[in-house]
């Protein structure tokens, strides 16, 4: 074991080595600029960032609603992107075929072409049932037993779907099959 004075001396003889080192780096005068040079400008800084600006809401997204578990849902939040909207029951044969095809595409085009399902002409036990079986909850599932969205969008039945583009014009209404609503959504994600 080391003395307690050996220790301290040779502490305090690292210190007097390295600490004049350490404040000669920070501390001194700025190199003088030769007479006839130009100083270095500072380093420039980055540009202040450009705002975000929303993008316009087209009155096809101007509208709110609840979800069939009562989350507050506003289709405002998806301006700028192209949109598919699925009018649906849920006692509907058509509507359950088409199920397995929005829970495989939804996931992956959640991001780009949002799938937002508009579940009336039932009772929203049944409505809960049918997105439960089909594995539809990671995809909106907007609550319109009165209707509301339905007259709106001038839907009279069901399986149909809405599909607007990025600037909000609807392209298509009606029917859908699986693999036309994939290659419509796929075309829509690419641009």
């Amino acid at each position: 074991m080391i003395p307690r004075t050996t220790r301290r001396l040779a502490t305090a003889a690292v210190l007097a080595v390295t600490l004049p080192g350490a404040v000669s780096c920070a501390v001194g005068p700025e190199p003088a600029t030769p007479v006839g040079a130009v100083a270095a400008a500072p380093a420039a800084s980055a540009p202040p960032a450009a705002p975000v600006v929303p993008a316009r809401v087209p009155e096809t997204l101007s509208f709110t609603a609840k979800t069939l578990d009562g989350t507050a849902f506003s289709a405002a939040a998806l301006a700028g992107k192209p949109v598919v909207l699925w009018f649906w029951a849920p006692w509907c044969a058509t509507c359950a075929s088409q199920a397995w095809t929005i829970a495989e595409i939804a996931p992956k085009y959640r991001d780009t072409v949002p799938i937002v399902g508009v579940a009336g002409l039932g009772e929203q036990k049944a409505m809960k049932e049918f997105v439960r079986e089909f594995e539809l909850a990671g995809t909106p599932q907007l609550d319109d037993r009165a209707g509301v969205l339905w007259r709106r969008f001038e839907v009279v039945e069901q399986s149909t779907f809405v599909v607007v583009d990025r600037d909000g014009r609807v392209v298509h209404q009606g029917f859908l099959d699986g693999e036309s609503l994939t290659r419509q959504v796929d075309a829509l994600a690419r641009g």
